[in-house]
């Protein structure tokens, strides 16, 4: 069928759930999500369960055109294929739960989690859900999360889900040391130091090389 040709684009008839972002609404819509140990458990300030928030999602994301995914896809046994997804729900969650995890986690936390997540979600999708690792990666994974607590702020508009505002009693993020402005308890000048030591090998290895 016409999906099979990589460069023609999908017929508006093969979307079920999504409105066409040309045609979704001229006017914007916010979401609230609540999340508890990573977990979505209201929306819009009422408590549900994640289930009923999906489905809520569906519709109210899918309205404004979010969750079409149009990419090439590597099959297990090596055939490359074009697929077309709509996931207006799973869309937003990801990306509100992302944005929590960037105020309320480490970088270092952050970075293991990217990690863990790509490789987690490869043995599912590859349906390698009794393989040990996948096991060992969820421990990490509900670890971490007992501190991804907060409401995410959505902004739902002609096929975007933007995360415009976020808030959470464990958030690492901290006005009197980020602020640019005179309230800020930081000092500055001690950047100066750890700039030079920081790129220091990097310095070093870059002058060797080009001379």
């Amino acid at each position: 069928g016409v999906l099979e040709d990589p460069y023609a684009e999908p017929p508006d008839d093969v979307f079920l759930w999504t409105q066409s972002p040309e045609k979704a609404p001229d006017k914007p819509e916010y979401v609230t999500i609540e999340f508890e140990k990573g977990i979505p458990v209201a929306i819009n300030g009422e408590k549900k369960s994640l289930l009923a928030i999906i489905e809520e999602l569906n519709k109210t994301a899918g309205k404004h055109g979010v969750g079409r995914i149009d990419h090439m896809e590597d099959r297990t046994v090596g055939i490359k294929s074009r697929e077309v997804y709509e996931a207006p729900a799973a869309i937003t969650l990801i990306k509100a739960h992302f944005d929590l995890e960037k105020l309320t986690l480490t970088k270092w936390e952050l970075s293991m989690k990217q990690l863990v997540d790509t490789t987690w979600s490869w043995l599912v999708y590859n349906g390698l859900w009794f393989e040990p690792l996948r096991e060992e990666l969820t421990y990490f994974i509900d670890k971490v999360s007992e501190n991804v607590e907060g409401e995410v702020k959505v902004k739902l508009y002609k096929g975007s889900a933007m995360v415009v505002g976020r808030k959470s009693s464990k958030a690492l993020y901290d006005l009197k040391l980020s602020s640019y402005e005179s309230i800020s308890q930081f000092n500055q000048k001690l950047a100066e130091g750890f700039v030079e030591l920081w790129g220091l090998q990097s310095t070093a290895a870059y002058a060797l090389r080009k001379s």
